[in-house]
């Protein structure tokens, strides 16, 4: 399982030719993994030892996957806790280490998978140097929309702090990132279609989801949902109705009987996010379903004029934060495939 992963696509047909898929250099290796996970540190374990690096990468929807390998005992560090991105490592290969909780640490095997969110937590790991990776870069953003869209609340750092292996051998989380990359399609820039690009995306984040906060000791299902008060779920349920007409948070306040301040703090309180930051969610959500059910001859700015958006320049700094590409692309790829 995954052994062509990035290698070929569903039909067997070779992905990224053309493309530097692996060096000798660590100028080229560093630039690889800033780009592809976080500005970090790395180090030869064996000083002045170049490396024999496989490096492959791909997105799919706003989730990274590479195919990656030092190729020499290696130590990386220093991760960048600003860049917001969440790393899960499946090993395919060799054996990677990884800290765990205190002064623990952990060997992954082929078949493991490990999860470290560094935006909340620091990390490091040792490669044997026979290694070989599978690896996922997601950003955190993307867990909390999920978990608020899924469990109707974004869960605390007990969870993202949690650092863990799971999904140890042949295990559902594998066949699903098998599914993923054997979605890719070689003729059209190894990106699959936007509705499945949009379902692996999604199921991916739920699915470790679902694994972390079973290691965590997390009940998603009765967490902060069940607790949260009618009026936040209510507010929640406007918000995500009339998304495309853009009301305020004040008027959505009025709509429930409530001060936008009481509001704010139900949001707070039980969601973790502030009900403005959910309804900007919402809006996004929106534009880009309508983006990919644009029209021939339909534009961003028609589009997004008529869901109340006026700065295109901030909507599309926004837009990439969250999705990864830009509105453009989004309806570009659209069009490619009519």
């Amino acid at each position: 399982m995954l052994d062509r992963a990035l290698l070929e696509d569903g039909q067997g047909k070779p992905l990224l030719r053309g493309k530097l898929n692996g060096s000798r250099e660590w100028s080229e290796v560093n630039a690889f993994c800033h780009r592809t996970y976080m500005p970090l540190s790395t180090r030869p374990l064996t000083p002045g030892m170049n490396p024999d690096s496989t490096m492959r990468m791909l997105r799919i929807g706003r989730i990274t996957f590479s195919r990656f390998c030092f190729g020499t005992p290696t130590r990386a560090d220093d991760f960048d806790p600003n860049s917001g991105n969440i790393i899960v490592v499946n090993t395919l290969r060799g054996s990677v280490r990884h800290p765990l909780g205190g002064k623990a640490a952990v060997d992954t095997r082929p078949g493991d998978s490990y999860v470290v969110d560094c935006s909340r937590t620091d990390y490091w790991n040792v490669a044997d140097g026979h290694d070989l990776q599978l690896n996922l870069t997601i950003p955190h953003a993307l867990m909390e929309e999920t978990a608020a869209r899924w469990y109707g609340f974004v869960p605390g750092d007990d969870l993202w702090k949690k650092r863990l292996i799971f999904g140890v051998g042949h295990s559902a989380w594998l066949s699903l990132l098998d599914y993923a990359t054997r979605s890719l399609d070689a003729r059209h820039d190894a990106v699959p279609n936007p509705l499945i690009e949009r379902r692996i995306e999604e199921t991916i984040g739920l699915e470790l989801l679902r694994n972390w906060a079973e290691s965590a000791e997390l009940n998603l299902e009765t967490g902060a949902r069940s607790a949260a008060p009618y009026y936040v779920r209510e507010a929640e349920r406007l918000m995500t109705e009339r998304a495309v007409e853009a009301p305020s948070v004040l008027e959505i306040a009025a709509m429930i009987g409530i001060s936008a301040r009481s509001l704010s703090e139900g949001f707070r309180r039980f969601r973790g996010i502030t009900p403005h930051a959910f309804l900007a969610a919402q809006r996004l959500t929106a534009l880009r379903e309508a983006l990919l059910a644009a029209a021939p001859g339909e534009t961003v700015s028609s589009i997004a004029g008529g869901r109340g958006y006026v700065n295109l320049g901030a909507l599309a700094v926004r837009y990439r934060e969250r999705f990864g590409e830009s509105p453009a692309q989004t309806l570009r790829s659209r069009t490619l495939r009519l």
